[in-house]
């Protein structure tokens, strides 16, 4: 499912289309961006980030599956479908971060590059958001810059993948 142009127009741009999409999966509480902790998270809404994403992915010759859930075992599933189904995965875990074993031990079954992102410094935060099951079975992780961390992860993400 190459961007627009097809694979050609997108190695004509100087980047290559993938025939998968980056999975773009954020866990719970992110569908109430831009009302809740704004001092935190920011006013952009869930939407916005996407519509972002697109478009910096489009113009990379990348296409994204951008999901949101609240449900950790649909996460889950979510990861698993990856494996198949997606040449790489940016993955804001929201409070799962700090919490699943269950996400880890999927992303652990990941072949593709996995990215971790958060809105916030979690490093700056309560003592419990410093430690994350998902930082040892990611690629990276880019906390602390808003919105701009999932364009940091898709620039970070086309690098790796024209490395392949």
């Amino acid at each position: 499912m190459p961007g627009a142009g097809g694979a050609r127009g997108a190695r004509l741009r100087g980047t290559f289309a993938m025939a998968k999409p980056v999975f773009i999966l954020n866990g719970p509480n992110l569908n109430l961006l831009g009302q809740r902790e704004t001092g935190i998270y920011g006013s952009q809404t869930l939407s916005g980030i996407e519509s972002m994403c697109r478009d910096k992915a489009a113009a990379s010759g990348l296409e994204v599956d951008f999901r949101q859930t609240n449900h950790e075992g649909e996460l889950v599933e979510w990861i698993q479908l990856a494996a198949n189904a997606a040449c790489a995965v940016i993955l804001n875990a929201g409070a799962y971060t700090h919490t699943s074993v269950a996400i880890h031990d999927a992303l652990r079954s990941l072949e593709v590059p996995v990215i971790e992102v958060h809105l916030s410094n979690i490093f700056s935060r309560e003592p419990f958001r410093h430690h994350s099951y998902v930082s040892p079975v990611a690629r990276g992780i880019i906390c602390g810059f808003g919105p701009k961390g999932y364009e940091l992860a898709l620039e970070a993400l086309q690098d790796t993948l024209a490395a392949k």
